[in-house]
């Protein structure tokens, strides 16, 4: 499980330090893909291959089916963790989730997310207010 927040910053070569804690369970190779809020998603590999099966049961009938997995899928990429725990993230990627230089990477569960950390910043403080409101939601599913 993944958890916690940490801060690196992104190199002109686009190159981004992966957290030690986290590192170990991403494996070598992990599948990096575009997230939601223009947060990048990163999967080990057995997590990816759940969603992949989740992601290919979708009937392709379905207009929002297909543009989901298209996005989700077209922004796919694997990456190795060299050997001073860096990461290579193409530049689609880094410029989908407007990566310049300041990073926050978060362990959310089974995946972690790279945010820029402005972005982040405006996300956690437009949500923070509603936290509870949100708490108040999620009743119904029994957290």
């Amino acid at each position: 499980m993944f958890m916690g927040e940490y801060h690196h910053n992104i190199d002109s070569k686009g190159r981004l330090i992966i957290p030690v804690k986290f590192r170990e369970s991403l494996g070598e190779e992990f599948v990096l893909t575009r997230g939601l809020d223009r947060c990048l998603f990163g999967y080990p590999l057995d997590e990816w291959k759940l969603l992949e099966d989740k992601l290919k049961a979708l009937p392709l009938t379905k207009k929002d089916a297909r543009a989901f997995t298209r996005f989700f899928f077209s922004g796919a990429t694997e990456c190795e963790v060299d050997k001073q725990g860096r990461i290579n993230i193409p530049s689609p990627l880094t410029s989908y989730g407007q990566l310049e230089k300041e990073c926050v990477i978060l362990g959310v569960s089974n995946r972690i997310e790279i945010w820029s950390k402005s972005l982040w910043e405006d996300y956690f403080s437009t949500s923070e207010d509603s936290f509870a409101e949100i708490a108040e939601n999620m009743i119904g599913f029994d957290i």
